[in-house]
């Protein structure tokens, strides 16, 4: 009579699945592509109603966060990576009700608008926690070796 084997003796770790790294070629060129997206978005060259969009640009400006994010702490989770960025995104918001000649001179140049914005707009907050959630849901889906990453290396020893 065979006994059943075990999957591995509980002297070893199970065997891990490979991890694929987190490329910061890759999120340098999403960052590209999203931020071309945007610009797109915004032009008035694609035909989208009004609410669409105003909270769409919103939207794929906080998933460039996020993915800016990724970029910055390859190392961090999906779920640290879209808290940050929705922090980040967040305190733009609310920044824009402070209002400094220094600052609103900012806000006046293109990169400062793009970056900064210059309205506080309250709608805009959950478009970019849509934004960011889009990003985080892809990369569980498409890249699910961050979040396996980040738990092996933040997990005590």
């Amino acid at each position: 009579m065979m006994r059943p084997q075990m999957p591995h003796r509980p002297d070893q770790r199970p065997e891990e699945p490979r991890r694929v790294p987190r490329s910061r070629a890759v999120y340098a060129g999403l960052v590209v592509g999203v931020v071309a997206a945007g610009l797109l978005w915004r032009s008035g060259l694609i035909p989208l109603p009004r609410w669409l969009s105003n909270n769409g640009g919103d939207a794929l400006w906080a998933l460039m966060v996020f993915i800016g994010f990724g970029f910055l702490l390859p190392r961090a989770s999906t779920r640290m990576n879209a808290l940050l960025a929705l922090g980040f995104s967040w305190s733009v918001e609310v920044s824009q009700l402070y209002h400094a000649p220094w600052i609103d001179a900012i806000r006046a140049t293109i990169p400062g608008k793009l970056v900064l914005g210059n309205t506080f707009h309250w709608p805009d907050l959950p478009a970019y926690a849509v934004g960011i959630a889009i990003g985080a849901l892809i990369e569980w889906k498409c890249f699910p070796a961050g979040e396996a990453r980040a738990a092996r290396i933040n997990s005590p020893r």
